[in-house]
């Protein structure tokens, strides 16, 4: 019998079923017994993030998701939708350290208020980065007062995490990188004056994770792809544009 996640459904039942969930191995750790070929050069070791996937109840008792709209400044994907989350740092004590440290940065959220349930299947951003996505419950959303880096970001908001199921407000196109044909996904979403489009890697984790919390695939073909690293680091080739 599956779980209720809807409106009136038990958190606490939802926290205990994320718990047990596991990852399937990630399959972009570099391997420690790999030597370089003589005069190849150096061997790729990507970078890891992580990313926070924060849900709380909404007013009609659904399960929402924060997000946020990146700084126009930043050198890197300005202005887009973003999950709160970035690159680790050495004194990191795990990828959920890194995702609650980086959220108390970007948007002043305390992480004494989110409990961490589980971590998910890793993903590798267009800049070859590996990305981590940690799922956090966000107990009393009241409690939760934002305050923006204004450096880093524009906006913040929050969305219905079921919207990543459904085949609404949806469009894609498919690209081919690495050898490998993949689906980029685009949703739009509008709040009063705000109007949004969350896209590429972030709304391939968010239908990621709307599916391990709703139990089901969504209602169109997700296509994803476990791209190959490449082993040298001469070798890297971001995405090409969507």
């Amino acid at each position: 019998m599956e779980e209720e996640v809807g409106p009136g459904a038990d958190m606490e039942a939802l926290v205990r079923r994320l718990r047990l969930h596991r990852p399937a191995p990630s399959p972009y750790e570099p391997s420690a017994a790999v030597a370089p070929a003589p005069g190849a050069g150096e061997l790729f070791r990507p970078r890891r993030a992580a990313v926070l996937v924060c849900l709380f109840r909404g007013a009609a008792g659904e399960l929402r998701v924060i997000l946020t709209k990146r700084s126009s400044s930043l050198s890197t994907h300005s202005g887009e939708v973003a999950l709160p989350g970035g690159k680790a740092e050495e004194g990191d004590a795990d990828d959920a350290a890194t995702a609650l440290r980086e959220s108390k940065e970007e948007i002043g959220l305390d992480p004494d208020l989110v409990t961490i349930v589980t971590s998910l299947e890793h993903f590798l951003s267009k800049h070859l980065l590996v990305v981590v996505p940690i799922i956090g419950i966000l107990s009393g959303i009241n409690a939760f007062k934002p305050v923006l880096n204004t450096a880093e970001v524009d906006k913040i908001f929050d969305v219905p995490l079921e919207m990543f199921l459904k085949d609404e407000n949806r469009t894609s196109n498919d690209l081919e990188w690495m050898g490998q044909e993949f689906t980029i996904h685009h949703f739009s979403y509008a709040k009063g004056n705000g109007k949004y489009m969350i896209w590429g890697l972030t709304a391939g984790i968010l239908i990621h994770a709307a599916s391990i919390v709703y139990q089901r695939p969504p209602d169109f073909a997700e296509k994803r792809a476990q791209f190959n690293l490449p082993k040298y680091s001469t070798e890297c080739r971001s995405m090409p544009r969507a």
